[in-house]
């Protein structure tokens, strides 16, 4: 593998992410980790199916022209894998930049709510949907990262999650920023507006932009009231 690693971007529970040059090209590295309480076989396969769901989910969604990382090269024994490097900002970073206009930060808010909602019509929940795993580059345009929990589904129920996680970052860690969620909900519907119902896939339809919003308006009044 002709990769060369420079520099660590971030250190999680499942895998590190390195900044690196793969064939003279920007690259992002990611190193599976693993983990010691499990034994090492079952650790062995649950980190090859996981690591190969990841990869299949990136290239169909890249081949589909969902704003995600192209995948370069594999190496699913060792658990890494190697990807272009998107250029831009993670989300949490602009919305916490004081001289940023407020109109870069709505239209970047819609534009995470399109891609987001480009990536539900594809039947793919992506588990992990928060303001660190969104790319902003200098046009306010979105790109979704870390598919390491993302799965194909087809209930709503998962859906909605996605969109509370969300919710519940921008609510809590960026209170300044007041209708955030309103601007990323508003990304979403239009995304639907412009394309149209979604498609039938392999394994039915999934859910429409109107079922998941109502879907997440339910898990909003969920938490409330345990809460």
């Amino acid at each position: 593998m002709p990769l060369t690693k420079s520099q660590r971007i971030h250190l999680g529970a499942e895998a590190e992410v390195w900044g690196g040059d793969w064939m003279g090209k920007d690259a992002v590295v990611k190193i599976r980790k693993p983990r010691s309480w499990r034994h090492p076989d079952l650790e062995k396969r649950l980190g090859f199916r996981r690591m190969q769901s990841e990869v299949r989910l990136l290239i169909r969604l890249h081949n589909e022209g969902i704003p995600v990382p192209k995948i370069w090269d594999v190496d699913l024994e060792n658990g890494i894998i190697v990807m272009e490097k998107i250029q831009g900002k993670p989300l949490i970073e602009v919305l916490r930049d004081d001289s940023i206009s407020q109109d870069f930060i709505e239209n970047a808010l819609i534009s995470c709510g399109s891609a987001v909602r480009k990536l539900h019509r594809r039947a793919i929940t992506h588990g992990d949907l928060s303001t660190n795993n969104i790319l902003i580059d200098t046009n306010a345009n979105a790109s979704l990262i870390d598919f390491g929990l993302a799965a194909v589904d087809y209930e709503v129920e998962r859906f909605g999650i996605d969109l509370h996680v969300m919710d519940e970052i921008l609510g809590a860690s960026h209170p300044n920023i007041g209708d955030a969620m309103v601007h990323f909900v508003a990304g979403y519907e239009q995304c639907e507006q412009e394309m149209g119902p979604p498609s039938e896939l392999s394994g039915g339809v999934p859910p429409t932009a109107k079922q998941v919003l109502n879907r997440l308006d339910e898990v909003r009044s969920r938490v409330r009231y345990h809460g």
